[in-house]
C-alpha cells in the first residue's frame, strides 16, 4: 500500500471518529475571556472549553479528486464564481488539530511558493509551487511545555515567520527561518523554533510593518492588549521596543509608514487598530512616546474585529465579527471609514451583502478586497465608490458549501498577496485551499505590478 493510500485511510479514521466526538458548533476568533470583560454573550463558550480539551474542531470530510475548475457554479463541490480549485490539502495531513490562519511566503531566487497554515496544535508549512500537488514539509510544534489553543497568528519579514497563540502560557513569539524549507530533505519533519522571544505569554495578534522592521503583537496580556512594540530587524534577536496601552485592548492592526490624502501625518508610522468597539489610530513613530490620534467609532457597533486600508490609504475597510448576531442584519456588513482626515471622518459607509455570513479577515489588493467570512467562504468585493458604500461581488469560493448563515465553521483567513494569481484560504474544518482566480479583472490585479517585491505597497 502507498503511503499517500497509508495517509487516505488515516484520515477516514481520524475523520469518522472525530465526527462521533465533536458533532458541535464552532467558535468564534472572539474569544469567550474577552466576552465576559466586555460583558457579550460568547455563542460557543461551552464547546470553546471541549475544544482546548481536545484541541480539535468537528472536521468535515472532503475527497480530494484533483483541479477542478468553476463550471456552470461548481467547482466540484463548491459554489463558485470567477474562482476555481488548485489544490488542497486536510486538516490530518498537515497535522491535525483544527485550523485557524494562514499566510504565505515565496522565494523569488528559486520561484517557489509556500503556505504557512496555524493550526490548533502548531504551524504547518506547505510548499505549492505546483498547486495541484502542494507538499507538505512539516510542522512546527507549539513551545516545550505550551499548551493547544484554537487561536494561531502568523506574519513574516525577511525569510523569517512570526507566531504567537492566544489563551496559553509561555509562548511568547516564536520565530523560524524559512529557508529551511528549501532543503527539506524527507518531508514531513518535526521543526525547532529558531529564536523564542517571551516577553509576553500570549497574544492575539501579530502585525509586521515590513518597512519599518517593527512588529506590533497585540490582544497580549502585556499593554493592557493594546499594541506591544518589537523591533526585528535582526529576525533572531527580537527587542522590545514600547508599548501603547491608552486605549485597551487590540484585537488586529494594521501598521503603516502613512502617505495618505491627510498631509498633516505624512511620513509618520500610523497603527489603524481594532479596538474592539473603535477603529483607533495611533501614531507609533516615537516608540517609546506613541500617540492616539483619535478613537473612532460606528453605529451598530458590536465587535470591532480586523480591517485593511486601500493602497492610497484614504479608505479603511473593516469587518465587524459580531454586528450580524447582534443586530440581526439581513447579510454580512462592511464598513468603510473614508479617512480623508484621520482625526474627524465621517460615519463610516456600509455594504450589505446578499447573502448571510459572520464576516472574519479581510485584506485589500488594488481596488479588491479579499473577505474570509465562515460559512460563505472567500468573497472577492470591487470597491466601486467606497465613499458611498457601493461595492459589487465579483468573484466567490464556498468553502463551507454545507449551509451559510452565524456560526463560525468555515474560512478563517485569506492570504492574496502571492503575484501569479493563486490565494489561499485555511479552513477551519476543511484544511488548507490553494485556489486560483479566474475572473479576469481579479486576476489581471494578482499578476499585474500592483503586487510588490515584499507584498505590500
Amino acid at each position: 500500500m502507498s503511503l499517500h493510500s497509508v495517509n487516505r485511510r488515516c484520515s477516514y479514521i481520524y475523520w469518522t471518529l472525530l465526527s462521533v466526538l465533536l458533532v458541535m458548533p464552532a467558535w468564534a476568533c472572539f474569544t469567550s475571556e474577552r466576552a465576559e470583560i466586555l460583558g457579550k454573550l460568547h455563542p460557543d463558550r461551552d464547546f470553546e472549553a471541549l475544544a482546548h480539551h481536545m484541541h480539535h474542531q468537528h472536521g468535515i470530510e472532503y475527497t480530494w479528486r484533483g483541479p477542478a475548475g468553476c463550471i456552470d457554479g461548481m467547482s466540484d463541490i463548491f459554489p463558485c464564481h470567477g474562482i476555481e480549485l488548485a489544490g488542497w490539502l486536510e486538516i490530518p495531513e498537515l497535522g491535525g488539530g483544527s485550523g485557524n490562519d494562514n499566510w504565505g511566503w515565496y522565494h523569488a531566487p528559486s520561484n517557489r511558493y509556500f503556505a504557512l497554515m496555524g493550526r490548533s496544535n502548531g504551524v504547518a508549512f506547505v510548499e505549492m509551487t505546483d498547486p495541484a500537488n502542494p507538499v507538505f514539509l512539516g510542522n512546527l510544534p507549539r513551545p516545550a511545555g505550551v499548551g493547544n489553543s484554537v487561536w494561531a497568528d502568523i506574519k513574516t519579514y525577511q525569510d523569517h515567520a512570526f507566531i504567537v497563540a492566544d489563551a496559553v502560557q509561555g509562548h511568547g513569539m516564536q520565530v523560524f527561518d524559512l529557508t529551511r524549507l528549501l532543503t527539506v530533505a524527507n518531508p514531513p519533519t518535526t521543526f525547532d523554533a529558531d529564536a523564542h522571544y517571551t516577553g509576553f505569554n500570549r497574544a492575539h495578534n501579530i502585525a509586521i510593518n515590513e518597512q519599518s522592521g517593527y512588529a506590533y503583537v497585540v490582544g497580549s496580556e502585556a499593554c493592557a492588549g493594546g499594541l506591544y512594540m518589537i523591533h526585528i530587524v535582526d529576525p533572531l534577536a527580537p527587542e522590545f521596543a514600547g508599548c501603547f496601552s491608552d486605549d485597551g485592548y487590540t484585537h488586529d492592526t494594521q501598521c503603516v509608514f502613512y502617505h495618505g490624502p491627510d498631509s498633516r501625518y505624512h511620513q509618520r508610522e500610523i497603527c489603524f487598530a481594532s479596538n474592539e468597539d473603535t477603529l483607533t489610530l495611533v501614531d507609533v513613530t516615537a516608540k517609546a512616546n506613541p500617540q492616539l490620534i483619535a478613537r473612532h467609532g460606528y453605529t451598530q457597533s458590536a465587535y470591532t474585529h480586523q480591517g485593511w486600508l486601500t493602497e492610497d490609504q484614504r479608505f479603511f475597510v473593516l469587518d465587524d465579527e459580531l454586528d450580524e448576531v447582534q443586530f440581526g442584519l439581513p447579510g454580512t456588513r462592511t464598513l468603510i471609514f473614508d479617512l480623508a482626515d484621520l482625526e474627524d471622518p465621517p460615519e463610516p459607509a456600509e455594504y450589505i451583502a446578499d447573502g448571510l455570513s459572520i464576516d472574519h479577515n479581510q485584506y485589500v489588493v488594488g481596488n479588491y478586497t479579499f473577505q474570509a467570512n465562515y460559512k460563505r467562504g472567500l468573497r472577492i468585493l470591487r470597491l466601486d465608490d467606497p465613499v458611498a458604500g457601493l461595492l459589487t461581488e465579483v468573484a466567490w469560493f464556498d468553502t463551507h458549501p454545507e449551509e451559510e448563515g452565524l456560526g463560525f465553521s468555515g474560512a478563517w483567513n485569506v492570504y492574496p498577496f502571492f503575484d501569479n494569481g493563486t490565494v489561499l484560504v485555511s479552513d477551519i474544518n476543511r484544511g488548507l485551499f490553494v485556489l486560483r482566480v479566474t475572473e479576469p479583472a481579479v486576476a489581471a490585479t494578482l499578476t499585474g505590478d500592483l503586487i510588490f517585491a515584499d507584498r505590500f505597497q
